[in-house]
């Protein structure tokens, strides 16, 4: 009987053994997109590398391996890290910004605000990332694992209106800042500063000096990035406008100019506008690339991948067509020679919503409460908890329980299964499927007194708080649901809904996902109530899977 037992116990742990090393090895299988993928499995990529808002990119190499991070702006938590091996191949890592700092002044939305351009490097050891927040000043926060815990940030120099830094560590024992300014806050803007900065990396030390003035030539010059190469200074600066502009390369023999200028990245005679701001590599054989971003609009700031070579001490960016230095973006190219071909990947879009927190490529519109969504592993759901919306709320735009993310393609569509469990006492609870701009569009089901509904609703410039538009569908006739976006090249959304997963009723309404503030188009979730009470609703959610359309 013993050995019965020992042996039904010895069976049970090997199942459970085995069952632990094939969940813990599906998890470290690389996650493919089934919407984008940049690598073409021939030795070759395309652009966009990254088809989501990772706006204002910027990349540090570390040996063998490359980390990115861009702009936040209001969203929680800030700071993606993207970790590579080639350029091309992408994973999300973590986030170096749990919450937006001041916590409570980004506890409510705060469109268009919060981080800016951020600038990573590493130093001594350490990985740093400085960024400018408009309305606060710069920051930097650091660690000395990427893929851990990153430090509080600290406050290097308050002020209204610095954005866009960019710290330089010279041989010489002395540091500087570079950074530009924001006119809506400091009431001047197209002007570059460089400014002396501890060793540390913690403070400004002087009131610097402007380096460079765009006004005549270069207008809306900024998003600086400060390097040093064969005894020049260079200043690697966007200018004329995130959907127009051209990479300007400024060169100095001293960190405080003169410095003399070149362009070299412009659109030519391609489609991709306005390509600039990004972050310049270097790989250990000595090649040279450069990421930077395209404004796509609805489809926020897309990430692409240029060669790059120098001549006379300056770079070209992409294809240099007429010899004149001055390159125009790669459509497709051959992939950096890292000397070794690595698995295709890219950043996590579906989620099944099996693991013991809410997935990375998750984003709320605010700092987060701990009761707005919980990770329920044992079931493989995520339950969102209704929200009382703001009191002074006009519309889902001052929301800040939304849980969002990326685009992350030009066309795709995305289902999602849900069960809701309203409160009894409440009416006008909601849980639905949200596409989220300056303008919005949802489907969703919502509470009343003699049941549960599937509701539509549109707020067209929400922004300027314009009300809901909202129509009854039908009655649910259990609780479980499933909702369906499916958005096209224009960015343009058709949403469904069924009741049994198989038949699909489309919504004969015509909504074309916006922009928002300084970001693309999102894509998400919500769970919301109108009335305060002592116990609140949920909504679990199944799944929610991205596939091409």
């Amino acid at each position: 009987m013993k050995r019965q037992f020992r042996t039904s116990i010895l069976i049970f742990t090997s199942c459970v053994l085995l069952q632990s090393v094939n969940t813990h090895a599906q998890d470290q299988e690389p996650f493919v997109s089934d919407v984008w993928v940049a690598d073409q499995g021939d030795g070759t990529y395309k652009n966009p590398i990254l088809h989501a808002d990772y706006s204002d990119p910027d990349v540090v190499r570390v040996g063998s391996d490359f980390y990115m991070t861009s702009s936040s702006f209001n969203s929680a938590p800030a700071l993606p890290i993207l970790h590579s091996k080639d350029l091309v191949n992408w994973k999300l890592i973590g986030h170096a910004l749990d919450r937006q700092v001041p916590d409570e002044h980004f506890s409510s939305p705060q469109h268009g605000n919060g981080v800016w351009a951020p600038a990573f490097r590493y130093h001594e050891g350490e990985y740093y990332i400085y960024w400018g927040d408009p309305d606060f000043g710069i920051y930097m926060v650091k660690t000395k694992d990427p893929e851990g815990e990153w430090e509080e940030p600290v406050l290097v120099e308050a002020g209204k209106g610095l954005i866009d830094p960019a710290p330089l560590w010279d041989e010489d024992g002395k540091a500087y800042l570079s950074h530009a300014f924001a006119g809506s806050r400091a009431g001047i803007k197209s002007i570059l500063i460089v400014k002396p900065m501890n060793w540390e990396g913690t403070k400004t030390t002087g009131a610097g000096k402007i380096v460079f003035d765009g006004h005549e030539d270069h207008p809306t010059v900024e998003g600086t990035k400060f390097y040093k190469k064969d005894g020049y200074y260079y200043i690697f600066a966007p200018a004329g406008g995130v959907s127009t502009g051209w990479q300007l390369i400024l060169r100095s023999k001293y960190p405080y100019g003169p410095y003399e200028e070149h362009i070299s990245l412009e659109q030519g005679s391609t489609n991709i506008n306005g390509p600039h701001q990004g972050a310049w590599i270097e790989l250990e054989n000595g090649e040279d690339w450069f990421i930077h971003f395209q404004d796509k609009e609805a489809y926020g700031r897309i990430v692409h991948l240029q060669p790059m070579t120098w001549k006379d001490g300056w770079p070209t960016m992409g294809e240099d067509k007429d010899g004149d230095g001055t390159g125009e973006p790669v459509l497709r190219h051959k992939k950096p020679n890292v000397d070794k071909q690595y698995p295709v990947q890219t950043p996590k879009d579906s989620d099944e919503f099996d693991g013991n927190d809410i997935g990375l490529q998750w984003q709320w519109h605010a700092n987060p409460e701990a009761t707005w969504a919980f990770a329920n592993p044992a079931k493989g759901q995520l339950r969102l908890y209704t929200h009382l919306l703001p009191e002074d709320a006009k519309n889902l735009w001052d929301a800040p329980n939304l849980l969002l993310q990326k685009f992350p393609a030009q066309e795709f569509t995305t289902t999602t299964k849900l069960t809701f469990n309203p409160n009894e006492d409440l009416e006008n609870e909601k849980a639905g499927l949200i596409v989220m701009g300056r303008s919005y569009a949802y489907v969703a089901l919502e509470s009343r007194k003699d049941g549960i509904y599937i509701v539509f609703a549109e707020a067209e410039k929400a922004d300027e708080g314009n009300p809901e538009q909202k129509k009854q569908l039908k009655k649910l006739s259990g609780t479980d649901i499933y909702f369906r976006v499916e958005v096209d090249k224009n960015a343009q959304c058709t949403f469904r809904y069924s009741e049994d997963g198989k038949k699909f009723t489309e919504i004969k309404e015509d909504f074309t996902a916006r922009e928002g503030k300084w970001i693309g188009a999102k894509v998400g979730l919500f769970a919301t109530k109108e009335n305060q009470t002592n116990d609140s609703g949920y909504a679990d959610f199944d799944w929610f899977r991205f596939l091409k359309k």
